[in-house]
């Protein structure tokens, strides 16, 4: 065998180690493909370089890479060590070789795949040794050109054959199909250079004068659709049951003992033994250690579940995009009809409702209204169970644009239409119906919700009218569109004048309501009169009337004589004109909020027997007020003009005339070029408001009066709703006009919109968020064209970081200290220009003075 050879560096253009064949049949390894048919790589060993006197970097170097082998010699080499011979490959070919003495070159660069190759023809080897010389013209180039190129041979001409290649340009080419028309359009030769006079004339009095050019489908000219890219995904059916057993016969038991102690003789022994001492002693310094680190931190925290909270809130972005649910469109109405309010009931998860009113402008609704008195206001139900069918349909005198859930029982409904009056509806009766609506297929909380399609809608059940129960005085209430109405909670009542005090019903009993009329009412659903005493003839008048069956007496005493508590009107000061409201937020609107378990735990209360207190509003009238001190009777209101306005709702007597009149607003703003949309308190911060309106959006803190503490540029379009994430403190969803929604993350981007999504190609009128579990959440998109979008929120947008609460509470301490800085700022230059202004007035006084003794001097000179 032949020695092992050495190991030897590869250069970078090394490649891999080719295995030669030693069989006699197999043909020599050639490089005819590289287009040199005359080269055949070889490998030589250590051993047989030494033999031939070849050894690299020795024999043969860069300078000198060649060496001529006798032929005599390889057939030695034969002799002695037959197939293990290095040359063996190319036995054949060093045979055939009509010379004496054969090239062998060392292939550094391993170009050819091996360390040497050997030249097989005479022609290669002078072509090697002596190569041809280059022309004069090619001289100049000799430098540049690379060592190892090869010999250029030009082309040899062969006859074209068709692949078919000519067709394919064919097809690709653009053709005009159609065939091409030619004008002339001629004039007098006399007319050219003419002076032109232009006049106005009407189009319908001259023939051919007008000519509409109306667009039609061209039957000539038609496009076929050749190709189509469509994409299928089989997915396996999944189906997640659970189950659990239930121990359906509970027993009362209860078990009292006594703790075993030692007596007084084992007490001494124990604290005498010296094995209790020794393991105290022993054990004390471990135990003082552990109780050290359970003091640091918290051992039984679960890292893995806190480390996948932190990836699902940050980390992982590719979740971001709000995702459809569902959608509800009223099919059945006869008129085109927008949403104008969106609620989801506070009690039952799968159920929201929405108001609708017609698509129309004044000046339509004027010339229309024949028609639309015969059309029904309502305010649907819709259930995920059913997408179509409404569950129930709330009739109203007339549109209603804002409605509300009572917070202390959510059967109670108030709204407000676009005439200005206030309706109340009571569902007690029906709430039966929409409580057993297989919503997901099980009523509780924490299911997750179905697919829609794989629920059992009931649709051979009608959809149930319900009349309203009462309706306010079209004389004593608002005389246009009420644009907001809020329940006030049932911590607090107010009187006629604004002082506030305790609740003496227990229940939410008050109501406010702003309007276009420029003015905001506090409303009072008890009777006002209920200890006066009344006439005997009015009594039997009133027992002589008979109520419907189908309308709930709750409300009877209010319908068509409610009158406002008090009213408020937002005076512009000097002038005579007022401010129209569009929006308002109370101090204790964040409240409502987290108010779901308490409705829950009265609505169970009246399931259980106990008496529905809005069946007996009287009995606690008689009860005595309490007032509340300390009491913030400030609230925020957003106007038409797009001003934002801080103002109270307590009156003051007005010293000339004596009259209670509302007080001045604390402060105005006009930060919005539109009109205010959206005025909202934070669910996390009770001091911190949002403002949507015009082409911008603003966040406010009250008790700042130096501005907002965020306002954003102006938008690609209009902003029209606006709403806070329920469970993340720095997020915020934005309506516009053009059917996307902006998604504002303040941990993220505090200038500009986080993502852009696009919902429907119409206006966005609502958005109304809602938490249905901890893993799932939905959010109620609105459009103009009276559709209801429900899209599932992503992980990323509904699940908080650890510390978000904070990191966003000091993001606006940090906005308040940069507007203390700047409004300490403004006031330095107004002193700066009020002490330069002054210099300049002394400055004048005393060239004035100068210019004045000069003249006296030269009149007395």
């Amino acid at each position: 065998m032949a020695p092992k050879p050495q190991k030897r560096k590869r250069t970078k253009h090394a490649k891999t180690k080719m295995t030669l064949p030693v069989s006699e049949e197999a043909e020599p390894l050639n490089m005819e493909s590289m287009g040199h048919p005359e080269i055949y790589p070889l490998v030589l060993t250590t051993k047989t370089q030494e033999i031939f006197n070849c050894r690299v970097d020795e024999d043969v170097t860069e300078e000198q890479p060649y060496k001529l082998i006798k032929k005599e010699d390889i057939f030695v080499d034969f002799a002695n060590r037959a197939a293990v011979s290095d040359f063996y490959p190319v036995k054949k070919i060093v045979q055939e070789y009509p010379g004496d003495e054969l090239l062998l070159v060392y292939d550094r660069d391993f170009k050819y795949g091996l360390n040497f190759y050997l030249i097989g023809t005479e022609e290669g080897k002078e072509n090697y040794l002596n190569p041809p010389e280059l022309p004069e013209e090619q001289e100049e180039y000799k430098d540049h050109i690379p060592e190892e190129t090869y010999i250029y041979r030009p082309p040899i001409s062969k006859p074209w054959v068709s692949l078919g290649s000519e067709k394919e340009i064919e097809e690709e080419s653009v053709k005009e199909s159609t065939k091409q028309i030619t004008y002339m359009i001629s004039r007098k030769r006399s007319e050219f250079g003419a002076p032109i006079k232009f006049s106005d004339q009407n189009a319908s009095s001259v023939k051919d004068a007008y000519i509409e050019c109306t667009a039609y489908s061209d039957k000539n000219f038609t496009l076929k659709q050749l190709e189509r890219d469509v994409g299928m995904q089989v997915v396996p059916q999944i189906k997640e049951t659970s189950t659990q057993t239930r121990w359906t016969h509970p027993k009362n038991a209860a078990t009292q003992y006594y703790p075993r102690e030692f007596l007084e003789e084992e007490k001494e022994a124990l604290g005498q033994s010296k094995t209790l001492t020794e393991f105290l002693n022993s054990v004390s310094t471990s135990v003082e250690i552990a109780l050290q680190q359970n003091e640091i931190m918290n051992t039984f925290i679960h890292d893995w579940k806190c480390l996948a909270e932190e990836e699902g809130t940050f980390g992982d972005k590719t979740d971001t995009h709000l995702k459809e649910y569902q959608s509800f469109t009223d099919l059945h109405s006869l008129t085109e009809k927008m949403i104008t309010c969106v609620s989801w009931h506070p009690v039952i998860y799968g159920l929201i409702a929405v108001s609708v009113a017609v698509r129309l402008s004044f000046e339509e609704r004027v010339h229309f209204s024949g028609k639309l008195l015969l059309q029904p206001s309502l305010i649907l139900f819709w259930s995920f169970s059913d997408p179509i069918h409404p569950q129930l349909m709330l009739e109203s005198p007339d549109d209603i644009f804002c409605f509300q859930f009572c917070p202390t029982d959510p059967n109670i409904i108030a709204g407000g239409c676009i005439n200005g009056q206030v309706v109340m509806w009571d569902i007690t009766a029906h709430a039966d119906r929409i409580e057993n609506i297989k919503a997901g297929g099980s009523r509780s909380k924490k299911v997750t919700l179905k697919p829609m399609f794989l629920l059992e809608p009931e649709s051979n059940k009608e959809a149930i009218y319900i009349r309203h129960c009462a309706v306010s005085s079209i004389e004593s209430g608002h005389r246009k569109v009420i644009t907001d109405i809020h329940w006030l909670p049932d911590t607090f009542e107010i009187n006629r004048l604004g002082n506030v005090f305790e609740n003496r019903s227990g229940i939410s009993c008050q109501l406010v309501t702003c309007s276009a009329d420029c003015t905001i009412c506090f409303w009072d659903i008890r009777p006002q009169k209920a200890l006066t005493p009344q006439p005997q003839a009015e009594k039997k008048k009133e027992e002589s009337i008979e109520i419907p069956f189908d309308i709930p007496s709750t409300f009877l005493h209010l319908d068509l004589s409610w009158k406002p508590l008090s009213k408020i009107r937002l005076s512009k000061g000097e002038t005579t004109l007022d401010h129209c409201p569009t929006k308002l937020s109370l101090s204790e609107d964040n409240l409502l909020f987290k108010a779901q378990e308490k409705i829950l735990a009265q609505s169970k209360a009246v399931k259980a027997g106990e008496m529905n207190p809005y069946q007996n509003l009287e009995n606690a009238l008689s009860n005595i007020l309490k007032p509340i001190d300390d009491f913030c009777t400030k609230f925020f209101v957003g106007t038409e003009e797009g001003e934002v306005i801080y103002t109270d709702w307590k009156m003051e007597r007005d010293p000339e005339t004596g009259r209670f009149m509302a007080k001045k607003p604390v402060s105005l703003y006009t930060v919005h070029d539109g009109a205010v949309h959206t005025v909202q308190r934070s669910p996390f911060y009770k001091d911190i408001i949002l403002t949507v309106g015009g082409w911008n959006v603003a966040i406010w803190k009250e008790g700042i009066m130096t501005g907002p503490l965020l306002q954003s540029c102006c938008a690609p379009k209009r902003y029209t709703s606006g709403h806070w994430s329920l469970t993340r403190p720095g997020v915020f969803y934005i309506g516009r006009e053009d059917g996307y929604i902006d998604i504002w993350d303040l941990l993220e981007k505090t200038h500009e919109p986080a993502q852009s999504q696009n919902i429907c190609i119409t206006m966005i009128m609502y958005i109304k968020p809602w938490t249905f579990s901890a893993k799932q959440q939905f959010i109620a998109i609105a459009d103009y064209y009276g559709t209801l979008h429900i899209l599932e929120i992503p992980w990323t947008l509904s699940h908080p970081s650890t510390n978000e609460v904070s990191s966003v509470s000091h993001y606006f301490e940090r906005e308040v200290k940069h507007l203390e800085y700047v409004e300490q700022r403004r006031k330095i230059r107004e002193q700066e220009k009020r002490e330069m202004e002054l210099e300049l007035e002394k400055k004048k006084v005393t060239d004035f003075l100068i210019f004045w003794l000069h003249w006296i001097f030269h009149a007395l000179w």
